[in-house]
């Protein structure tokens, strides 16, 4: 029996996540410290690899649980190749504005996978826009109408104070979109297009 790509993802991730729970010397080797990272060009490796690993338990679960899903959905259409780089890029580049912001701030850090995970959804919802999302397992929702949501409250949330990276949400998911116009769809858009005015009768 072979893996696929997406369990192999999960359970690196969390096997290093469940590490670093406990050994902070390897978490603070591998999350986005952008103020290191400026003065140590070498350690611009953790652009990558803050993404795999996670502050918590409910962090890395949301992260899994969710890329599980749609990861394995998307998988079915996009080679190993396409999906591999999908993910791995989309981390960097949602990495980029941290990385830059608070490349003067000390106290500054950030982890987690979840600019991978919203490019691996947004990639699934340039496939299949009207295809129904259930929000915390129970709202019922066209995926067009969540991705337009998403990217609006993470648009307005990126420039505040908090805890939850809204800005690499936001980056993630727009390169998730891009990369399958640009990478994987021949028509390079036309196609998304035409499932958009496919608007399906609500049942």
């Amino acid at each position: 029996m072979t893996l696929n790509l997406v369990t192999l993802i999960i359970l690196i991730t969390v096997v290093l996540s469940y590490i670093a729970f406990s050994n902070r010397e390897l978490l603070y080797k591998l999350l986005l410290w952008p103020y290191r990272m400026k003065r140590e060009p070498a350690e611009y490796y953790r652009m990558l690899t803050s993404g795999f690993v996670h502050g918590d338990v409910p962090h890395l679960a949301v992260n899994m649980i969710t890329f599980y899903f749609f990861g394995n959905a998307l998988q079915r259409i996009l080679t190993n190749t396409q999906f591999l780089l999908l993910y791995c890029i989309a981390i960097i580049v949602a990495n980029i504005p941290s990385a830059i912001r608070h490349r003067d701030r000390y106290e500054r850090m950030a982890l987690g996978a979840s600019g991978g995970v919203a490019a691996v959804v947004f990639a699934f919802i340039y496939l299949a826009p009207w295809e129904p999302i259930y929000l915390f397992f129970i709202l019922k929702i066209p995926a067009i109408l969540f991705a337009v949501a998403y990217v609006i409250y993470s648009y307005v949330m990126k420039g505040k104070d908090t805890r939850i990276g809204h800005e690499a949400h936001l980056w993630g998911a727009l390169f998730g979109f891009f990369f399958m116009a640009v990478v994987v769809d021949p028509t390079h858009g036309k196609l998304f297009i035409e499932q958009i005015k496919a608007i399906p009768y609500f049942k």
